[in-house]
């Protein structure tokens, strides 16, 4: 072993003797990092690399925005997880409560709307020929008809063509509702996940923060996080107040399933953007199926309503919850269906209060010192 030794550090002083004497010729210059070439192949390298970060992040555009929903309704319910655990309950068990009281709203938003929407749905394709009748017999309408050949133009749009597009489209339907199926099913499990490991993500993050500035970025963003909270508090709330909006309306004019509706409403209402079109959609056509009257009355109640929501309620639940301007809720929610559809509608205000309270805490004391 040591004969062996001995006889490696020989070659190995022979290797660097033979290098510093020019026994296999003399060592070139080191390269050059401002060559052309060597500059052009690594930008070619990087473009290729952005590029290739570009695709993934494209192709996996879906899934990253419901893990990033996930993580915001997570953040959302943490401080009532909180307020569980400050009645002594562990963490697995606030997170199993919480947990399933999600489930349980998610499933009785679901059972409430499938009954009276096909019910509804049914008696409305029933009452069509008979609702085509009583416009026919109106004399104005007749000569409409008959003036712009509308029977004429109808008979000769339902062909083959248009037989295959609407097969397309049911097609397309289902294809819709099962997407929507697996997408609200993977949300709530991602949820659950973050929800568990909510502590040990907060503590990862804050650890790659230096030292000397993590207990004030931990402040920060706790009260981000909370703010957060306070914004899913709002909603709910404005949600609540729609169902119950929707329940006295049913009542008033006599609508079948009026307890249902309500909490069809209060649920679509949570979904941004549409969620509030949707639910009234469904209430309207189920005013329609019952009379035409009711479904005028549904409609014409809906879009006022929505518009004292979205000015008036909105605004004001969430001055007093998240403690943003009227003015930057408004516009706030504005900017973000504009520039990035539902999930900007969801993170807009409370992108707002944590930029507020970032340029109250952190950039106005940095300017009073300059």
């Amino acid at each position: 072993m040591v004969q062996e030794a001995r006889g490696s550090g020989r070659s190995e002083d022979a290797a660097a003797e033979a290098h510093r004497t020019g026994e296999f010729g003399t060592p070139g210059p080191p390269l050059n990092r401002r060559n052309p070439f060597l500059v052009g192949l690594l930008g070619g390298l990087g473009v290729l690399v952005a590029y290739g970060i570009f695709l993934g992040l494209r192709n996996a555009a879906s899934i990253l925005v419901l893990i990033f929903v996930a993580l915001f309704l997570a953040i959302g319910l943490n401080p009532a997880i909180v307020r569980l655990r400050s009645w002594g309950l562990p963490r697995w068990l606030a997170v199993t409560v919480m947990a399933l009281t999600v489930v349980l709203l998610l499933c009785g938003g679901v059972f409430a709307l499938i009954p009276p929407l096909i019910t509804q749905t049914g008696q409305l394709v029933e009452n069509v020929p008979e609702f085509i009748q009583s416009l026919q017999r109106n004399q104005t309408i007749n000569e409409l008809i008959q003036r712009y050949d509308v029977l004429t133009k109808v008979q000769g749009a339902i062909n083959a063509g248009t037989v295959t597009n609407a097969l397309g489209g049911v097609v397309g339907g289902a294809k819709l509702l099962f997407g929507t199926i697996f997408n609200v099913l993977t949300v709530l499990v991602l949820v659950i996940y973050f929800m568990a490991a909510f502590d040990r993500i907060k503590e990862g993050a804050y650890a790659l923060v230096p030292a000397s500035r993590r207990t004030r970025v931990r402040l920060l963003t706790d009260e981000i996080l909370t703010k957060v909270g306070a914004y899913m508090v709002g909603a709910i709330a404005i949600a609540v107040l729609a169902g119950i909006s929707t329940w006295v309306l049913a009542l008033i004019i006599g609508l079948a399933y009026p307890f249902a509706l309500a909490v069809v409403v209060a649920v679509c209402d949570l979904i941004p953007q549409i969620g509030a079109t949707l639910g009234a959609v469904i209430v309207s056509l189920v005013g329609f199926a019952d009379s035409l009257t009711n479904g005028i009355v549904c409609l014409v109640f809906f879009v006022v309503y929505q518009q004292v929501e979205n000015y008036l309620i909105y605004p004001n639940v969430m001055r007093r919850s998240v403690k943003v301007s009227d003015v930057a809720a408004v516009t706030a929610a504005l900017l973000g269906v504009g520039l990035f559809g539902v999930l900007g509608a969801l993170i807009a205000i409370p992108m707002v209060a944590a930029v507020q309270l970032i340029i109250r805490e952190v950039v106005n004391p940095s300017m009073e010192r300059r």
